[in-house]
């Protein structure tokens, strides 16, 4: 038995296989699981509770398949998947999870995010990010009809593309100081060795005292595994923005 974590999966009608995978996953491995962590960005783009895209009832009624199986599942907002609420929870039976949240596995604590706010060298982005994060932002969004909602959502995801592909992936990553003092303030120690354990949706981090970042390890009765077109597999060190991989501690 082990704790699963996923992230950046970016589901989307136009990629079937990547979703057949996922389908896969859940019922070989996630079926088998103590617990699935969701660490943000499922959803390629997520409009609201209320979309009746077929593949965002598709997703949910696997979701609430497994967990009315017995498996727990959380789930963290991410930068493309911000606006999944209570429905969503409610039909699925996945847990929402705060902005940041500290977990036990084994005798480690460990901080959860998606990662996104680590970002603070990318200026544009946490502007935008703090616009789209705004309660009342959110509120007249949701207020729009579907077809507006997603024609705006189509929008940001090409402005996004344009945007990204000027930028140093020094700029887009997390910032070292930034994931140091994330976890100052959750009270994560530098234990059992001089380090202390970070997951985010980006990359599984450890740092030690300075925040100087280094090289995860795994942990015991946890699992790395890469959700792809081919499969599901072990998965060895994967980096970069937004990559197809669910990556675990």
């Amino acid at each position: 038995m082990s704790t699963l974590f996923i992230s950046d999966l970016h589901l989307d009608a136009s990629r079937p296989a990547a979703t057949q995978a996922f389908h896969e996953f859940l019922k070989r491995r996630a079926a088998r699981a103590d617990a699935l962590y969701i660490l943000g960005d499922l959803f390629e783009a997520w409009i609201g509770d209320d979309d009746d895209d077929p593949l965002a009832g598709e997703i949910m009624d696997a979701l609430a398949k497994l967990t009315s199986g017995g498996v727990p599942a959380w789930f963290a907002h991410g930068n493309r998947d911000f606006l999944v609420g209570d429905e969503f929870s409610g039909r699925t039976g996945v847990t929402l999870l705060p902005e940041t949240s500290v977990v036990s596995l084994g005798e480690e604590n460990v901080l959860l995010m998606h990662g996104d706010s680590l970002c603070t060298d990318d200026h544009d982005y946490q502007e935008f990010r703090a616009m789209v994060r705004d309660p009342d932002w959110q509120a007249q969004f949701l207020a729009l009809p579907l077809a507006a909602r997603r024609a705006l959502a189509a929008q940001a995801r090409d402005a996004s593309r344009i945007s990204t592909g000027g930028k140093p992936m020094e700029i887009m990553d997390v910032n070292a100081a930034a994931v140091a003092e994330a976890m100052r303030a959750s009270g994560v120690r530098h234990a059992p060795s001089p380090r202390a354990r970070i997951r985010t949706g980006r990359r599984v981090r450890h740092a030690n005292r300075s925040g100087r970042l280094v090289r995860a390890r795994l942990g015991a009765g946890t699992r790395r595994e890469r959700v792809s077109a081919g499969g599901v597999r072990p998965l060895a060190g994967v980096r970069g923005r937004d990559a197809l991989a669910p990556r675990g501690v």
